[in-house]
Parts: C-alpha cells; structure tokens; sequence
C-alpha cells in the first residue's frame, strides 16, 4: 500500500468514526492537483486485495488482536484462525478470504518482530492464552532475516535493470555470414 492510500484509509475510518459518534465528518485536506495530472478513479485498495479487506474487517471487530499501525502488532493464540472461523458471519468474510487475512498478517515483518520469547499470545479478545517459546522465536527471527535479504535482492535487481539501458543484443559477425 502506498503512501496515498494509508492517508485515504486513514481519513475514512476518520470519517466513519465520527459519523458513528454522531458527528459531522471534516472533510480532509487534500492536495491540489491539476485535471491532467489526476489519475483516475480506481477502486478503493481494501476492494482490491480480499486479504487487505480481511485484515481491515478483523480489525474493526477485534481490534486488540489485531492492533491498527502504527501500534505495534501482537504474537496471536496458536490455532487463531480456528477461533475466527467462528466470526465468518459477524466478519462477512469468506473461508478463503479470513485464510489469506491472517496469513497476510501473520507473516509480515511487524509481526515477525513481535514474536520474542516469552511475548505473551493473545486470543480474539485481547486475553493472554499463551507464550512465545524460545524456537518460535528465533524462527521468527530467522523469517524476518530472510524476508529483508529478499528484499534486498529485489533492490538490487531493480537498480542493476535501471542501469542497464535496453539495447539488442550483441551479433557475432561471423555467425551471420553464410556457409560457403
């Protein structure tokens, strides 16, 4: 998710808050941009992604599980899916939707860097029903260390694609020339 659309995330929970507690929405400030330079209307990102969707409607109704950036993330009850299989109808989420939420979710680095030893996991609501062993913990480590060198990698890809201008490739001459 770009920089834009957490700020567009941001101002309609804002906006869906305060039309909740009764109040009349401000409108956020928006930078002025020229018509040209407008990009079109395109769906909202949350619409885009089912696993995007997911996490934001497991945030909305268990939000000390699944805490809102920029509040640290927590290390989840072992068998978490499970217990939120038992939310579909309140969540409005498909089997496969809620699976690729928590999986999106419980494989980021934020998520990775909760996970230290003797962390306390929490359940749906927010109670403690376990701990971070030692093994998850440095397993944990171990994802997240190879995540970055993967992000690395792909860096360096791009900036080593960058340099290189598009050009055909080389012809040996004398594999042109025909046979005599």
């Amino acid at each position: 998710m770009g920089f834009e659309q957490l700020a567009e995330l941001r101002d309609r929970l804002r906006a869906e808050k305060q039309q909740a507690q009764g109040e009349r929405p401000e409108r956020p400030e928006r930078p002025k941009q020229r018509k040209r330079d407008a990009a079109p209307q395109q769906a909202k990102p949350r619409e885009q992604d089912p696993a995007v969707e997911a996490i934001w409607r497991l945030q909305k109704h268990f939000p000390l599980a699944f805490p809102v950036n920029p509040a640290p993330k927590v290390p989840l009850k072992e068998g978490i899916l499970k217990d939120a299989e038992q939310h579909l109808a309140l969540l409005g989420l498909s089997l496969e939707q809620l699976k690729l939420g928590v999986a999106a979710w419980c494989t980021s680095s934020r998520y990775w860097a909760s996970m230290v030893e003797n962390a306390p996991r929490l359940d749906l609501n927010g109670q403690a029903v376990g701990t971070v062993t030692a093994g998850q913990a440095l397993h944990a480590k171990q994802q997240a260390a190879r995540k970055r060198g993967q992000a690395r990698r792909k860096q360096s890809k791009r900036k080593e694609g960058a340099k290189e201008s598009p050009q055909a490739p080389a012809v040996d001459a004398e594999a042109q020339q025909p046979a005599s």
